[in-house]
């Protein structure tokens, strides 16, 4: 864990960068070197379809990070369902689940 621009970076936090061919890039934070100044990230989305899935260096000043939201319906739990498969983490598709499957037990027990 490491300070970015007054903002603590650490190990899952999503981002947003800018590659050095000006590519944006969204992903998650793999591992930080707060010797090198470098996060590894791996791309989910890209503006270069060959990066994404990779795990890319880019130096901590050039990434933003992105706001933690609060999921409120289930197309957006849905959607990180999707994305949870997509990036192999069990541990947060697992916890998706839960939230839609309680989800769907407070709709059905409202009828």
């Amino acid at each position: 864990m490491f300070s970015n621009n007054h903002t603590i970076l650490k190990t899952g936090d999503w981002i947003k960068a800018e590659s050095r061919d000006g590519e944006l890039i969204i992903g998650y934070i793999e591992s930080l070197s707060s010797l090198e100044g470098v996060v590894k990230v791996t791309v989910v989305t890209s503006d270069n379809n060959q990066t994404i899935g990779k795990t890319i260096p880019i130096l901590s000043k050039q990434v933003k990070k992105l706001p933690v939201s609060n999921v409120t319906n289930k197309a957006q739990i849905e959607f990180l369902l999707d994305l949870a498969l997509s990036t192999g983490d069990k541990e947060w598709f697992f916890a998706l689940s839960s939230e839609l499957n309680a989800m769907k037990q407070l709709v059905n027990g409202a009828r």
